[in-house]
C-alpha cells in the first residue's frame, strides 16, 4: 500500500489568514484535484490532516467544517480522484497531542489505516507539517503554495533536508514520475 498525507490548506485549497469558514471559501489551488488523481491512479490511498482551530475559536462549527469537506470530496471526485479520509484537529492548544506540529494526529492514522508511517509523504506548506512528519518518522514534503514560500524563506533551518515543490501538482509528478 502506498500512502500520501496532505495537508488541507495552502495545499489542496487557497489558505486564508481569516480561515476557510464556509464551503464557499473553499477554492481549490489549480492543479491541486488532478494531482490527487493522478496520485490515486498511481495507488496511492489520499489522506488528508489538517489543524482547523477556527473550531475552537468559535469562527465555525463541526457542521460547517463537514459541509467544507463536503464540497472537497465532490470536487475531487469531480476530477477523477478521491481523498479516503479527513483527520482533523478542532483544538487550539499546541499541548494537545493531535495539533500539529505534534504527531498524534499522523501517528492515528497510520494506526487506523495499519501501516507504519516510515517513508510515508506527509505534504505540508508550514513548518507545524514538517516538524509533524519528522516526529512520526514520516518523509516532509513542502510545497510553495499557501505559507509555503514564506516557511522556506523564513524557515531555512527547520526546512533542511526537505524537498520543496512548486505545488500539489509538482509532487505528483516527482512521485508518480519516480514510481515511489
Amino acid at each position: 500500500m502506498k500512502l500520501i498525507i496532505l495537508d488541507r490548506d495552502g495545499v489542496l485549497n487557497v489558505d486564508s489568514d481569516a480561515f476557510v469558514k464556509s464551503p464557499d471559501e473553499w477554492l481549490p489551488i489549480p492543479g491541486s484535484l488532478e494531482a490527487v488523481a493522478r496520485l490515486n491512479h498511481a495507488g496511492y490511498r489520499v489522506v488528508v490532516a489538517t489543524n482547523q482551530s477556527g473550531i475552537g475559536r468559535g469562527l465555525f462549527d463541526l457542521e460547517t467544517l463537514n459541509l467544507i469537506h463536503r464540497k472537497m470530496h465532490r470536487m475531487v471526485q469531480e476530477a477523477g480522484g478521491l481523498i479516503e479520509a479527513v483527520f482533523f484537529c478542532p483544538d487550539v492548544d499546541e499541548a494537545n497531542p493531535y495539533r500539529k506540529p505534534n504527531p498524534g494526529m499522523l501517528l492515528e492514522i497510520g494506526r487506523r489505516l495499519k501501516c507504519g508511517l516510515q517513508g510515508v509523504p506527509v505534504v505540508g506548506d508550514s513548518v507545524r507539517d514538517i516538524r509533524a512528519a519528522r516526529a512520526a518518522n514520516a518523509r516532509p514534503l513542502l510545497v510553495l503554495t499557501g505559507k509555503g514560500a514564506q516557511t522556506l524563506e523564513r524557515e531555512a533551518e527547520s526546512c533542511a533536508n526537505v524537498q520543496a515543490f512548486k505545488d500539489l501538482a509538482a509532487v505528483a509528478d516527482y512521485l508518480t514520475a519516480r514510481n515511489e
